[in-house]
């Protein structure tokens, strides 16, 4: 295929645009009376079960998608991906998330240097430093051991650490690691947020992360000058320097922050910000909580999927069939959302994680070439932990609008519960509705079985239920650091599959850049206007709201006398 081709141009595309027509005619309840078919879409590796039978695809919709790979050389693309070629063109950037998690002896080069080695040397250091603070070597200015952490940054400084810290929090083992220790997150630029995370912490035992790669993006920096102002004003200026530490590779503007250049720990231009949590943004901040051991369990899980997902033929390949589908629920079958729905309650952030990733990689309209796409690309996804979803948003997704469901379940609870007299333990419960859900989708009620029933007439079309809505699932051994690593991988590859059929690059995001822009607009017109000036420049509807705004806060002073933070 031509460079300048796009993949709805080519001979495959076409024919599963023609085997479209045949898909719609099975039902879900007749494709999975066919034992040979669902054997054939169920998948075991490293302990983890796929079954995505519950797709509205045959066998022969498998092997066309398969062949579609070859047209959008897919093959080529990973083997790409993991040599370090740019493939990340409009901003001339290797894509190696993949060497983050590594082993130590692995050679991924990148502009023939091997680029293991270095990401090992901040590895080390982060354990080196880790270890320091949670035992007790490292203290603050007072004396006092840092048991509190607080990690500034934003989207993908801050939700991949998220989701593993939520991840992590009630497993067993990292639990007991994490005794007497907190880690919070800050991310969001309003004070709220601020307020929320030093509530009940101390400055004398709070070590502050300031994750941002240049030490320029403006919500983080705010907020790390205010918690720089929250120590300094407590325990002085020279307290920062105990106190702050950073993840970024702008060692000038750290230094000039008042954060010591050798408590900065590197990344690389090659590790997307979505991408990054197996990289000092997420090792760090999770390595004071947990203890890089547990940490590092994590990383071998994501590198376990990521050798699967560069070496395992495709008809075999957990991420490229899940990435497969996708492609096909959204550009053929018409389906353009996705729930990501984890029956385990320590999963609670995984959606808000993959949301970013999925829609700031994959939510655009032109090709890597910069050719308009005439055809759907990219997914809208969220998700909630089951069951807390089925008295939300079921409703919708049984009788409403048809979304494609990824169910993942997890044989072996985090914190099993056991009460004599009831008929099954509290995860049975759970995973009884993780079962029932796919099939309850996929099957529908029909209006003959509702007469049997003796269902009232007049109800009849209100409890019938179309069913053939199609649903994956994906069932772990358990929920320890290295199977939420395999996790991770598992969604971050199937993302870059979906990108690479559509012929997108997935690693850049100029949609999050104009917004910026504006901002910086309407900040220094806020800050004009505090001083009585009038606003100018913007449209009427801006100007009105903005005027709005400006009257009602009027008792905001422009230069205030003294530093205030709020406190809850």
């Amino acid at each position: 295929m031509a460079s300048s081709t796009l993949i709805c141009d080519t001979q495959p595309w076409k024919d599963l645009k023609a085997h479209l027509e045949d898909v719609k005619k099975t039902h879900l309840r007749d494709l999975m009376n066919d034992t040979d078919r669902c054997k054939s879409m169920m998948l075991e590796f490293d302990g983890l079960f796929l079954d995505y039978s519950r797709q509205c695809a045959t066998a022969d919709t498998i092997e066309k998608l398969l062949t579609l790979a070859e047209a959008a050389r897919l093959k080529h693309k990973i083997t790409s991906m993991f040599s370090g070629e740019r493939i990340n063109t409009t901003e001339n950037r290797p894509v190696l998330h993949v060497a983050l998690r590594a082993s130590r002896d692995a050679v991924i080069e990148c502009d023939g240097t091997n680029v293991v080695p270095d990401v090992w040397q901040v590895l080390d250091k982060i354990r080196e430093f880790s270890e320091r603070v949670r035992s007790g070597a490292w203290v603050g200015v007072t004396g006092k051991p840092l048991k509190d952490v607080v990690a500034i940054g934003i989207g993908g400084s801050f939700l991949g650490p998220l989701f593993v810290h939520t991840a992590l929090q009630t497993d067993p083992e990292a639990s007991e690691c994490a005794a007497g220790r907190q880690l919070r997150f800050l991310a969001n630029v309003d004070p709220i947020d601020v307020a929320k995370n030093i509530t009940g912490l101390n400055p004398e035992t709070t070590l502050v992360v300031v994750v941002s790669k240049a030490f320029t993006t403006a919500e983080t920096m705010l907020n790390a000058r205010t918690l720089r102002e929250w120590i300094s004003s407590s325990l002085g200026p020279e307290a920062v320097a105990k106190h702050m530490v950073a993840v970024s590779t702008n060692l000038t503007l750290v230094e000039k922050f008042g954060i010591d250049p050798e408590n900065a720990f590197a990344f690389w231009d090659w590790v997307g910000g979505r991408y990054s949590v197996c990289s000092a943004v997420g090792v760090l901040p999770l390595s004071l909580q947990y203890g890089f051991p547990v940490v590092e369990k994590f990383l071998k899980g994501a590198s376990s999927m990521d050798q699967h997902f560069n070496s395992t033929p495709f008809e075999k390949n957990i991420p490229v069939l899940m990435g497969l589908l996708s492609v096909w629920n959204v550009s053929f079958l018409g389906y353009p959302a996705r729930a990501i729905l984890p029956y385990s309650q320590a999963l609670e952030k995984f959606a808000p994680h993959i949301q970013q990733v999925s829609m700031e990689s994959n939510g655009k309209g032109v090709s890597i070439e910069g050719l308009p796409l005439p055809f759907e690309a990219g997914e809208i996804d969220f998700g909630e932990p089951g069951t807390n979803g089925q008295h939300s948003f079921y409703q919708l997704i049984h009788q409403g609008r048809i979304i494609p469901c990824d169910f993942i379940g997890v044989v072996k609870s985090q914190q099993p519960v056991y009460l004599k007299g009831e008929v099954v333990s509290n995860h049975d419960e759970l995973m009884s509705n993780f079962f029932a859900q796919p099939d309850a989708l996929a099957y529908g009620k029909t209006p003959k079985q509702l007469l049997s029933e003796n269902v009232a007439q007049n109800l009849i079309s209100h409890k019938t239920f179309s069913g053939n809505r199609p649903s994956l699932s994906l069932l772990l051994p358990s929920l320890t650091a290295y199977n939420i690593g395999q996790l991770l991988a598992i969604y971050e590859h199937r993302i870059a599959v979906e990108g690479f059929i559509w012929g997108i690059n997935s690693f850049d995001q100029w949609g999050v850049e104009l917004g910026k822009s504006l901002a910086s607009q309407v900040r220094k017109q806020l800050h004009a206007s505090r001083k009585k000036d009038p606003v100018e420049g913007f449209n009427f509807s801006t100007t009105t709201m903005l005027t709005k705004y400006l009257e009602a806060s009027a008792d905001v002073p422009s230069e205030p006398s003294s530093t205030h933070i709020p406190k809850m």
